[in-house]
């Protein structure tokens, strides 16, 4: 589909339901990887003194949760991070995706530097967003049970799950980058 003039890139997508779903995800994962753009392994593991997630924790979780949600929640299918073996190469949890884990566990964990890090975001996006786009409305509108929240509807999942909660982690990206001296991320 031609692009309306005037528009921004990723604009102007078929008005259903998988194809601006997938942009969404798609423009998600794009974000997870400018944000590890420029970092040192010191500032992507910066916790600001055990206060706050670091900038790895954070985009690791938005990243492990779609991978997480698309493959296993929604169709029981090994997710990208085991199939790839980054649970192993990294030295990070097999299963836990980093929700309701306790902080100072989470503050602990140390990510690997961003150009390997970029690695599994872009295998994520890879695996993910095609698949996304050829979701039927139907397998959308399914419930599927996903911790923590119960029996939800997939779009709800991906809306929610993926989308609004994903995006919320990268504010806090942006604002640790920025706190940095990095910039921002393009919201």
């Amino acid at each position: 589909m031609a692009q309306p003039e005037g528009n921004l890139p990723g604009f102007g997508n078929p008005p259903t339901v998988a194809a601006q779903y997938s942009r969404l995800v798609e423009r998600l994962l794009d974000y997870c990887e400018m944000g590890l753009t420029g970092l040192s392994p010191e500032e992507l593991n910066d916790t600001h003194g055990g206060r706050t997630n670091s900038i790895g924790f954070d985009i690791w979780h938005v990243v492990r949760t779609a991978d997480n949600i698309i493959h296993f929640a929604f169709d029981r299918e090994q997710p990208v991070w085991l199939r790839g073996g980054f649970d192993v190469r990294w030295g990070l949890p097999r299963v836990n995706q980093g929700t309701g884990m306790p902080p100072e566990e989470a503050y602990a964990l140390r990510f690997p530097p961003a150009e390997e890090f970029l690695e599994y975001v872009r295998a994520v996006k890879e695996a993910i967003v095609p698949r996304i786009a050829a979701m039927s409305e139907e397998y959308l509108a399914s419930p599927v049970r996903i911790w923590p929240w119960g029996v939800v509807p997939r779009m709800e999942a991906i809306g929610h799950g993926l989308i609004g909660h994903g995006n919320g982690h990268l504010g806090r990206v942006c604002l640790a980058r920025t706190l940095l001296g990095k910039s921002g991320l393009p919201f």
